[in-house]
């Protein structure tokens, strides 16, 4: 005789898997009430931070010396005090004159600005040298001077004696030369005319190296109404030869006044060092 099994209704099956499913369906329901939430609570702060008093905005965020990369920013900190804040005015050599960007090159520029001069008010401005500046900082820095103040044309075909010289002047033609070229504003000896100071004063001479001197000679002071080296007689420029002596000239003053001799380069055309 078989046995057969009681038979069990479908509804007493199917109820523990709709209880089942329900439990599952409110399980997520809260779970995705909580989950809106803390993203409306997240949202509402992040907003509230972004608004809240002292918060820093990009701008306020301060960038790191060595990546400045902006010439106004490099010029303005590192320049502007001695040359002038748009390359001239300043107490030292203008930068934005033409005629001077004419005589040096940007190796000289460059050279200059990395290792300063030594003996004189100019430091040197790269790091490899002590300064603060990175090659790519001086790099920006001689590429804007060379691109906002230089001038083609500035010399109409003139030509000016070479920036630097490795032939000696002669101090007593210099003085001569002096005289005839440059008495006429700086005074008998250079100790201050009508038009100009005394250029032989030991605290002058003890801040320019031979080169500043020879420099200054060649291209002039334009913003102060000193001429170049085509100004001082009209229709008579100074001649390479000219220039030399009367820089070894005034370095000779040096010896006459309390200056430091380090200014003064081992001949008289002050060749930079």
């Amino acid at each position: 005789m078989s046995v057969r099994a009681p038979r069990v209704p479908l509804s007493v099956l199917v109820s523990p898997i709709l209880s089942l499913t329900r439990s599952l369906i409110r399980m997520t329901a809260r779970a995705l009430r909580t989950l809106e939430f803390t993203g409306l609570a997240t949202f509402a702060l992040l907003c509230g931070c972004a608004n809240s008093p002292g918060r820093p905005v990009a701008g306020d965020v301060p960038i790191v010396p060595r990546e400045i990369s902006d010439f106004n920013t490099l010029y303005g900190k590192n320049c502007a005090g001695c040359h002038g804040q748009d390359g001239k005015g300043g107490a030292a050599i203008a930068l934005g004159d033409p005629v001077y960007l004419a005589i040096a090159d940007d190796t000289v520029i460059r050279r200059t600005a990395v290792n300063g001069i030594p003996g004189t008010s100019m430091p040197a401005f790269a790091q490899s040298a002590g300064g603060m500046l990175t090659d790519k900082q001086v790099d920006v820095i001689v590429r804007g001077i060379r691109e906002r103040w230089s001038k083609p044309d500035v010399l109409r075909g003139a030509n000016p004696p070479p920036y630097s010289s490795s032939e000696p002047g002669n101090p007593s033609r210099g003085m001569q030369v002096y005289e005839e070229d440059c008495s006429s504003c700086h005074g008998a000896a250079g100790r201050g005319g009508p038009k100009a100071t005394s250029i032989v004063d030991g605290a002058f001479l003890s801040l320019l190296s031979d080169q500043e001197l020879r420099t200054i000679v060649i291209v002039g002071r334009p913003e102060l109404g000193a001429p170049d080296w085509r100004g001082d007689l009209p229709g008579k420029p100074m001649s390479p030869q000219d220039v030399s002596d009367v820089v070894a000239w005034l370095s000779s003053q040096r010896l006459s006044f309390a200056a430091a001799p380090v200014a003064s380069s081992s001949n008289s055309t002050g060749e930079l060092r």
